[in-house]
């Protein structure tokens, strides 16, 4: 990611635009995995206090543009620390390449992605973060609900799940956990629709399954409405975020994944 810019006139409420990068304490930071791969990811937390919960993010399929800026992530980076004193933690998982970096290893198919997972959320619990929350989007909900049933871990928020890869077996473990979960499926969903993902989900009685009219897949034109959503039940004290900010503002350039998309399943080989 370039070097944002500054806004003019930080004292003046202003607009919060798609690019905007409120303040935060940001730092670059790697995950060590229990099979020898170093990771690399970015912890965003509250500039001026403690973080009230945090955020795990589980990035779309790497294969097809899935990581760790896809764009609703990084606009939660970039502005729920200071909107709603969440911690953000988003990372690559192994083999996929942002402008941070590229992480260690290969594609593992959502298998070997246990151990990114695990890593994930043992820097989250070393570094004392509190009310941790895994928050997957498309593969990253297959990651969320097959590995992110731990011990520390108080719930999950699914972005267009999928149900590709994710077993009845899981759906049982967290049924059994009696931990919340909540899915946003959109209404235009490619792959799984709202009412198909209630049939799918009630096996899970605790899940919340909540459609998003108009929406699709990749939430173009919608992540504002996934992070109300996201935070109304992660920090709802800061329920519904605002759309200004009073503050100091920079602008981000986005400019580097003009020519990626985020994420879609296809049954395609793997780029080489």
């Amino acid at each position: 990611m370039s070097t944002p810019t500054p806004s003019s006139g930080d004292s003046a409420s202003q607009p919060i635009r798609a690019n905007s990068i409120l303040p935060a304490d940001r730092r670059d930071i790697e995950l060590h995995t229990a099979d020898g791969l170093t990771l690399v990811g970015e912890l965003a937390r509250p500039a001026d206090r403690d973080p009230v919960a945090t955020l795990v993010c589980l990035h779309p399929l790497p294969t097809h543009g899935g990581m760790m800026d896809s764009h609703v992530f990084r606009k939660a980076a970039w502005r729920l620390p200071a909107l709603a004193g969440l911690a953000v933690l988003r990372f690559n998982t192994r083999g996929t390449s942002s402008v941070r970096g590229t992480s260690g290893g290969e594609f593992g198919g959502g298998a070997d992605e246990r151990y990114d997972v695990a890593a994930a959320i043992e820097y989250a619990e070393f570094e004392e973060l509190p009310s941790i929350w895994v928050v997957g989007w498309s593969f990253g909900t297959d990651l969320a609900l097959r590995y992110g049933n731990e011990p520390s871990v108080v719930g999950a928020i699914l972005l267009s799940p999928p149900l590709r890869f994710s077993t009845p077996e899981d759906l049982s473990g967290w049924a059994a956990s009696g931990k919340p979960v909540t899915a946003l499926v959109p209404e235009f969903d490619d792959y799984l629709r709202p009412d198909e993902a209630r049939q799918r989900f009630a096996a899970m009685g605790q899940a919340e399954v909540v459609g998003v009219p108009g929406a699709k897949h990749l939430w173009v034109g919608d992540a504002e409405t996934v992070l109300d959503e996201i935070v109304k039940r992660v920090a709802p004290e800061s329920y519904p975020l605002p759309q200004t900010w009073d503050g100091p503002m920079e602008y981000g350039d986005a400019s580097a994944y003009a020519d990626r998309t985020v994420a879609a399943f296809a049954d395609v080989p793997r780029p080489q």
